[in-house]
């Protein structure tokens, strides 16, 4: 019998220039048109909508000139992320992260439901604050060690990852890689709103540990209902010592504060972006080597290794605005603002930003990465955000949640089928745990978008 060869899904690169081969097309097909815009204020003017009169053809070679087009437009945000990744690579060489979570696992190690809390806690606000990821897989197996020892599994060292991966995304304060990308393209000043994500971080926070807890209660009293009772035993077992948290580590974690405050500051009262805040974290960094005696040689390697591991980002960024530059060019981008707004304008503005972030949970599962949705799909939601009476800032938290929540549960993010792998967790097992969580997570998000428009938080 012949079998069915398994769909792959193409990388995430490639899905991006289908995509851009897919807006050139639409530029032939779609109708062009555009809505006025207000000269004050840039947004566009509700109902104003028209079509072209003479429709532009764009050549086939725009589809490759738009690419270093996209990566100039892009350029602040694209070095950006390279300062970011090269000081946290920096910061991750002192040892401090090491330091912080060998205490913190080691205090609770013999306090499950604790634990857990800490775990998805600490990982939440790290990628709230930072946009911390990849990071986390060197202590999956930590993790994994530990829930043994504890009667638990490998899906609970996993949920605690992911669940507070995947909230921190989803209502992060002040996360570089969606919220600084995001608020920059729907023209909304870099941070605001910041105070009501993070008290929104603390409710999800609690959904995550509910049900990351219910779970591993169920496995200590019953290790049949492990959802993967049947795979191997995955891990070493914990270490005896973890290493020492001491003076050295805790100046910088001062220190990481310190450059994050100076930079929210700045942007607050100063007028700052990504240029100043950029010089925070190079100070960070350098203060950060210092403490931690790193030398210049191996400080330098550091920064340009955690640089090299954001290229791909960087490139994806710089690719997915090349999707926007070709339908700008092409002047559908407001066509398809004005087609998208026609059903959600009929429901109403608080259905509408549900909406809105039901139309990101499902971008992302074809453009995983924060930054790179940011800039395929703000573009659009901001001025339909206007046409419906939908705050941007509401719409911006509707993009995080779309995109923030399902990072947990998409196999095309890397992030997460990394983590999967070293712990050795199939993924049609992690789907069955993770769906219910998607689903809580998903319909409390709804209720916080309504609120958010009836309140009108801006």
């Amino acid at each position: 019998m012949t079998q069915t060869p398994a769909l792959r899904i193409p990388h995430t690169l490639a899905l991006l220039f289908f995509l851009m081969i897919a807006a050139l097309v639409a530029t032939w097909l779609v109708p062009q048109g555009f809505y006025a815009e207000d000269p004050e204020t840039g947004r566009v003017v509700p109902g104003s909508y028209e079509v072209v009169a003479e429709r532009e053809i764009l050549s086939p070679l725009t589809l490759f000139t738009a690419i270093p087009r996209a990566f100039v437009d892009a350029g602040p945000i694209i070095f950006f992320l390279f300062i970011i990744g090269g000081v946290l690579a920096i910061v991750r060489a002192t040892g401090t992260i090491d330091a912080l979570l060998g205490r913190l696992l080691e205090r609770f190690s013999d306090r499950p439901g604790m634990l857990i809390l800490a775990v998805v806690f600490v990982f939440a606000m790290a990628s709230s604050a930072v946009g911390s990821s990849g990071e986390y897989i060197p202590f999956v197996l930590i993790l994994v060690a530990l829930c043994r020892a504890m009667r638990l599994d490998a899906m609970t060292a996993v949920g605690m990852v992911v669940a507070g991966y995947g909230v921190g995304y989803g209502v992060a304060a002040f996360n570089q890689y969606t919220v600084v990308v995001a608020q920059d393209i729907a023209g909304l000043p870099t941070y605001s709103g910041w105070q009501v994500r993070l008290a929104l971080l603390v409710p999800f926070v609690l959904i995550a540990v509910h049900h990351v807890w219910r779970y591993a209660e169920g496995v200590r009293h019953d290790p049949s209902s492990s959802l993967v009772a049947e795979g191997p035993p995955v891990g070493a077992e914990p270490p005896e010592h973890y290493p020492a948290l001491d003076a050295r580590h805790l100046s910088i974690v001062l220190a990481f504060f310190a450059a994050l405050g100076v930079g929210v500051w700045g942007i607050a009262t100063r007028g700052w972006y990504l240029n100043e805040l950029g010089a925070c974290f190079l100070v960070l960094g350098l203060v950060a080597a210092g403490i931690g005696r790193l030398g210049p040689t191996r400080a330098s390697e550091k920064f340009i290794e955690g640089a090299r591991d954001l290229t791909e980002t960087a490139i994806l960024v710089g690719i997915a605005r090349g999707i926007a530059l070709i339908m700008e060019d092409g002047q559908i981008l407001h066509t398809i603002v004005h087609y998208l707004s026609l059903p959600l304008s009929l429901v109403g503005a608080e259905l509408s930003a549900v909406g809105m972030m039901l139309i990101q949970a499902v971008l992302n599962l074809f453009i995983p990465s924060g930054s790179g949705q940011a800039y395929v799909t703000i573009p659009l939601m901001a001025p339909l955000a206007d046409l419906v009476e939908v705050p941007r800032q509401v719409a911006v938290l509707a993009y995080q949640m779309g995109d923030g929540f399902t990072n947990m549960i998409i196999p095309t993010n890397a992030i997460l089928m990394g983590i999967l792998g070293v712990a050795g967790i199939s993924y049609a097992s992690w789907f069955r745990f993770c769906l219910p969580l998607i689903i809580k997570l998903y319909a409390a998000g709804a209720v916080v978008l309504v609120l958010a428009v009836l309140f009108g938080f801006g």
